[in-house]
């Protein structure tokens, strides 16, 4: 086997084990990608992580697309499709599969608990991601206040968050 067959193996069966459980969406698993491509194979550092992140989330569309980011940044274009496949093909699968279930039990009281216990795990998914991203800016004192103040900016205000994303462009080209 060789080694891109192996790296792109390992993005397999990483982003299979991740997507079963994605519950909140791709953005809850955020903490066990960046321990997958950082900690445990050391594909990239955390602040590269948290630029693919913030590029990801800069796009248009699903916030699961720093998957495909990642597996392009780890084996190109095929770690592109096969990341984003294992990362998508299970959780779809079980979506699919979850909703004709819900469907025909629909009005059972053990679903609707289940589903009300799933949303602070949700929520807490979500939250370790935010501590994560939060970690890899504390490495520059300059990208720890841009995240803080981009975190109250769009907490306080109305705006649009596409300033934040201009003045945090405008302040990268400029300082960092």
């Amino acid at each position: 086997m060789s080694e891109d067959s192996g790296v792109l193996g390992q993005l397999a069966l990483g982003f299979l084990a991740i997507s079963l459980i994605a519950v909140g969406g791709g953005i809850a698993v955020v903490p066990e990608m960046n321990r997958l491509v950082v900690d445990v194979h050391g594909w990239m550092s955390d602040a590269r992580f948290a630029q693919l992140f913030a590029l990801a989330q800069a796009a248009p569309g699903p916030n699961v697309l720093v998957v495909g980011l990642i597996g392009w940044h780890v084996g190109g274009l095929a770690g592109m499709l096969v990341a984003t496949l294992a990362m998508t093909g299970p959780a779809g699968l079980l979506a699919f599969g979850f909703s004709r279930m819900r469907s025909r039990l629909a009005g059972a009281r053990w679903l609707r608990v289940t589903e009300r216990g799933m949303v602070p795990v949700a929520v807490g998914l979500i939250f370790s991601s935010g501590v994560i991203l939060t970690q890899a800016a504390a490495v520059n004192w300059l990208a720890l206040a841009v995240s803080v103040g981009s975190t109250i900016f769009v907490w306080r205000s109305n705006r649009s968050p596409l300033w934040v994303l201009a003045v945090g462009a405008l302040i990268g080209a400029i300082f960092l």
